[in-house]
C-alpha cells in the first residue's frame, strides 16, 4: 500500500491549513467563468468556520430526516434541496412522501442554520481561492450522508471507490465537506483520503471541521469503509456555471 500522510488529525484544532497543487486539465473541457473557474487549485481544512455546537445542531437535522428512511446498506443520504431520501434500496422524495408532516420534523430555524453554515463555507472557499463568493453557485448534489459498517446492498452503498467530482458530476468546481461526528470516537475507518501519485493524504473527521478542495482530477479521493459506529457529514458543492446553480432549501 502507498505511503499515507495525515493532513489533519482529529485532535488538531486547525485555523487554516491549505495546500496548493497544480490544476488538472479537467476545467479546460468546460466553459470557463472569469473570477470563478479555478486557476489556483488545492485543498484546505479548517476548524474555525463552524463551531462544534453548530455541527451538533446540524447533525440533529440529519438524524431527524434520516430517521424517516435510511438505506438497507451502509450509506444513507438526505438531500434537503431535491427532497431525495434513502429508503431501503431506493430513494423517495421526502417532501412528496411525507407532505405536511415535514413541518413536524424540521423547523425554520433548522433551515436558517443550514443556509448560514453554507454561506460561511462558501465565503471561506472564495477567500482561500481568491475568487468572488457571488460568482459561485450552490449546485447539486448537496446532501447529508450517514455511513455505518452495514454491507453494501446496492451500488449507491459503495461510497469507498476513488473518484473525481468534476468527472462524476460535471458541474462541480469546488467541493466541501462539513463533518458532523468524530473519527475514532463516533466511528472507526471512514477517513477522507486524497489519492496522490506519491502518497495518500488523509483527513480525520471532527465535528465542525470543514474540508474543501477544487473538484478536478488534482483531487482524486475516496472515503475509507466505516468499520464501526456512525459517520455523519454534509457535502456542499459549488459551481461557477449559473445554469447549474440551485437555491437554498425551503421548508414547505
Amino acid at each position: 500500500d502507498c505511503v499515507t500522510e495525515v493532513l489533519a488529525h482529529r485532535s488538531d484544532n486547525l485555523r487554516d491549513k491549505f495546500i496548493e497543487i497544480p490544476c488538472s486539465e479537467d476545467y479546460d473541457s468546460h466553459r470557463r467563468f472569469a473570477g470563478c473557474t479555478p486557476r489556483k487549485c488545492g485543498r484546505g481544512v479548517t476548524d474555525a468556520v463552524i463551531t462544534r455546537e453548530e455541527a451538533e445542531r446540524i447533525r440533529r437535522i440529519a438524524e431527524r430526516g434520516l430517521s424517516l428512511g435510511g438505506s438497507d446498506g451502509g450509506a444513507s443520504i438526505l438531500d434537503l434541496h431535491s427532497g431525495a431520501l434513502s429508503l431501503g434500496k431506493h430513494f423517495v422524495n421526502l417532501y412528496r412522501y411525507f407532505g405536511d408532516k415535514i413541518q413536524d420534523i424540521f423547523t425554520e430555524e433548522d433551515f436558517a442554520l443550514y443556509r448560514d453554515v453554507r454561506q460561511r463555507i462558501q465565503q471561506r472557499i472564495a477567500q482561500v481561492f481568491g475568487i468572488s463568493s457571488s460568482a459561485m453557485y450552490l449546485t447539486k448534489p448537496t446532501f447529508f450522508s450517514r455511513m455505518n459498517s452495514t454491507g453494501a446492498k446496492t451500488t449507491h452503498d459503495e461510497y469507498w471507490h476513488p473518484h473525481v467530482d468534476k468527472v462524476t458530476y460535471g458541474s462541480f468546481d469546488y467541493t466541501s465537506l462539513l463533518y458532523l461526528s468524530d473519527y475514532s470516537e463516533d466511528f472507526g475507518g471512514g477517513r477522507f483520503v486524497f489519492m496522490d501519485a506519491d502518497s495518500n493524504k488523509t483527513v480525520e473527521p471532527r465535528a465542525g471541521r470543514v474540508s474543501f478542495f477544487t473538484s478536478g482530477s488534482e483531487n482524486l479521493h475516496r472515503v475509507e469503509k466505516v468499520r464501526w459506529g456512525t459517520r455523519f457529514a454534509v457535502t456542499i458543492s459549488f459551481t461557477c456555471d449559473p445554469e447549474h446553480g440551485i437555491g437554498d432549501p425551503l421548508l414547505g
